[in-house]
């Protein structure tokens, strides 16, 4: 079963395993931001209405609108 960023807590981890089919230009942007299958990501916040979350990614924190974010598709990760 596919996971989304909003199927996650602060402080849960997910690998990148694939991008729902959207448009390839937002596709290209997210693969340019490190987002890459095999990527593991971990939620570090989420603002105070839930929207934008930040998430850490390749030793950098990077944040995304939910909707943005819901184009990657995630399995659940026990954290190291």
């Amino acid at each position: 079963m596919e996971l989304k960023i909003k199927d996650f807590s602060v402080g849960e981890s997910g690998e990148i395993t694939g991008y729902e089919s959207s448009d390839s230009s937002y596709r290209k942007k997210l693969l340019s931001m490190g987002l890459t299958k095999g990527t593991v990501i971990t939620v570090s916040k989420t603002a105070p209405l839930g929207d934008p979350v930040e998430l850490t990614v390749r030793g950098y924190k990077l944040s995304l609108r939910k909707a943005e974010a819901d184009v990657l598709e995630l399995r659940r990760r026990e954290n190291d």
